[in-house]
């Protein structure tokens, strides 16, 4: 080596310098991949995204055969640096070559090649596969040796090697759909509410007890045929008497619309409807949207009656207040009956009726009002004052100044809400 000029010894180690950088880059490169597109590609037939699936499949063995070629030109770039240094300088141009080429080396061959593979990995990690794949292959015998000593040691240290499998949480995954922006901002909102749906119990969206269109078939039937001709929905419960009496059935207007135009109501026979009605169907109220949702479409059912843990009738359930879950209201009544609940004063403030349910509160108006206790505003404030509070009382609770504005014999009717930024700006 003595006897190469010097301009070939410089040749050889910017050459050693590159294939250095080569290896830095592809080792941060390919941990830097992100497994779950990589996935997605391989399984599109991306060839390099194959082959770094096939690779990290095994990571100590691909960090095996980086680190040993990366290990290997160093050592050698060090030995040529200090032929370089002795012919130059001397034996004291060593210790000032090893200087130089440490920064050399931090400089052009680690950080910034591995700064370059953070930020693009994949267009630094698939081309490295070209020379990956088969170099692993090539040195195999030589990586299987340095990794099981390696593996022993850690074992030793009581280090557990088994590879743990990548499960992402439903934050991890709201984290991620968020940070999307090329998805538009409905389709991130529903899939997120899709993630939430797990924790979202029947209870927090069914349609109180007080709230629920139904017919008593004790009314003369004229009457009956009446609110069957003015109902604002397709299903309607038959009931004798009331609802926690007797539920005779759903009856799908639909269905019986053939037979109010066949008979008059001269003819029509109130036995006739009642056959009609489908049994009623009871869930749980700590029902888990998620599987209420399976079980609706196993029964083909659109409707469910929501009772408590004691069997009693507490509200309704329909396909629809389930899919508005996920994509918002699909009702403009809904949507009218909301902008009626809720006003939006000047100030940033609310003012709503105690029925309003929290849940949809924080969804329209992103919010962070409690929803682990109850249901409704009404609800909330009773519980936090432990009492039914006089108009013109004011509680703070977390991030929120509430002020009781109207009240009946039994609950708040009406209360204002305001964030403490905008109370503060108020004052």
């Amino acid at each position: 080596m003595n006897d190469l000029p010097l301009s070939v010894l410089f040749g050889i180690l910017a050459a050693l310098l590159l294939m250095s950088a080569i290896f830095s880059g592809s080792e941060t490169g390919m941990m830097a991949l992100n497994r779950y597109r990589l996935k997605a590609l391989a399984q599109q037939g991306h060839r390099p995204a194959q082959r770094a699936l096939h690779l990290l499949a095994q990571p100590d063995r691909l960090l095996g055969v980086i680190l040993l070629g990366n290990n290997f030109v160093n050592i050698l770039a060090s030995s040529i640096a200090t032929v370089i240094a002795m012919r130059i300088a001397g034996e004291p141009g060593i210790a000032i070559g090893a200087g130089i080429l440490t920064l050399v080396v931090l400089i052009f061959s680690e950080v910034a090649p591995k700064t370059l593979a953070a930020m693009y990995p994949e267009k630094i990690a698939f081309p490295a596969t070209y020379f990956l794949d088969p170099l692993l292959k090539l040195l195999s015998p030589l990586v299987l040796l340095v990794n099981f000593v390696a593996n022993n040691f850690l074992r030793l240290l009581g280090v557990e090697l088994r590879q743990q499998e990548e499960h992402l949480t439903p934050q991890e995954l709201e984290a991620i759909i968020e940070n999307m922006p090329q998805l538009p901002k409905q389709y991130r909102d529903m899939l997120k509410s899709i993630l939430r749906m797990e924790q979202v119990t029947v209870e927090d969206v069914l349609i109180p007890k007080s709230e629920i269109y139904a017919i008593d078939v004790n009314l003369p039937l004229e009457e009956i045929l009446r609110r069957i001709a003015h109902a604002p929905y397709t299903r309607i419960p038959l009931y004798r008497g009331s609802l926690d009496e007797e539920i005779l059935g759903i009856l799908n207007i639909r269905k019986a619309l053939p037979l109010l135009l066949e008979k008059s109501a001269d003819e029509l026979a109130l036995r006739d409807l009642i056959k009609l009605a489908r049994p009623a169907y009871f869930v749980p109220n700590t029902t888990p949207l998620t599987k209420q949702l399976g079980q609706f479409r196993q029964r083909r059912r659109r409707m469910a009656l929501v009772v408590d843990e004691y069997g009693d009738l507490i509200g309704l359930l329909t396909m629809e207040d389930l899919l508005e879950e996920i994509v918002g209201e699909l009702s403009m009544d809904k949507q009218h009956h909301q902008r009626e609940d809720i006003v939006q004063e000047e100030n940033g403030c609310l003012l709503a009726e105690g029925g309003v349910f929290i849940r949809d509160l924080n969804k329209e108006f992103d919010f962070t009002l409690p929803t682990d206790g109850p249901k409704t505003l009404n609800g909330l404030v009773q519980e936090v004052l432990e009492a039914l509070p006089n108009p013109g009382t004011s509680l703070r609770l977390e991030d929120y100044v509430i002020e009781v504005v109207d009240v009946s014999d039994n609950a708040v009717e009406k209360l204002r809400i305001c964030p403490l930024q905008q109370e503060r700006t108020h004052d």
